[in-house]
């Protein structure tokens, strides 16, 4: 890693592994329409603070179009230990991003919140994976800037989950709360007595 962030237009840049980030966002749209239009309605509501608001928003409005800008002046440091480590680490968090809409779309049943499949390890695998991918894509290209931007999106996320979860209590009542103490929120072994 330098300390001079790269800044290199490639065909083997940093680009390749958004483009499979976006994908997976379109398929998640696609195939949870329904849900994901509810979660939008509710979510960064009037009700949350006003610091997790702006760390929900500026997250998605500032840290994710930079990280993209970025990524197409980012080469990746292919045949190097960095790379195939931080490409395997890409890859699980494409796939918790992948299977994760398709456990919110199994789950479509209105007064009931996801708790299986990946949900089942973790409260919030789409935070968790969209972390761990941009963890992947700086050991990868070997970029401390991308680091960085996981580090911010993890900081962020530490404001606005409390009150997305806040939301999902009132929501869901008690079958929420009992998902909350028997599933760790990013990751983790389920406690006894999860399904």
């Amino acid at each position: 890693m330098s300390l001079i962030p790269a800044f290199e237009i490639g065909l083997w840049n940093a680009w390749i592994f958004i483009v499979f980030f976006i994908l997976s966002v379109v398929f998640a749209q696609l195939i949870c329409k329904d849900a994901f239009a509810k979660f939008n309605e509710g979510w960064a509501s009037e009700n949350w603070s006003k610091a997790s608001r702006f760390s929900a928003r500026f997250s998605h409005s500032v840290i994710y179009p930079l990280a993209f800008i970025y990524s197409i002046f980012l080469p990746l440091k292919i045949g190097t230990v960095w790379f195939y480590i931080g490409l395997v680490i890409c890859l699980v968090a494409l796939a918790i991003n992948y299977i994760a809409p398709i456990n919110i779309a199994k789950t479509q049943i209105v007064n009931e919140p996801v708790t299986k499949g990946v949900y089942h390890i973790s409260r919030h695998p789409i935070y968790l994976g969209v972390f761990m991918f941009f963890i992947g894509i700086g050991i990868a290209c070997a970029s401390w800037v991308y680091i960085l931007f996981a580090v911010v999106l993890i900081v962020l996320w530490l404001i606005a989950v409390p009150y997305e979860e806040r939301d999902l209590i009132e929501k869901y009542g008690y079958v929420y709360s009992e998902y909350m103490n028997r599933t760790p929120r990013w990751i983790g072994v389920p406690k006894s007595g999860g399904k």
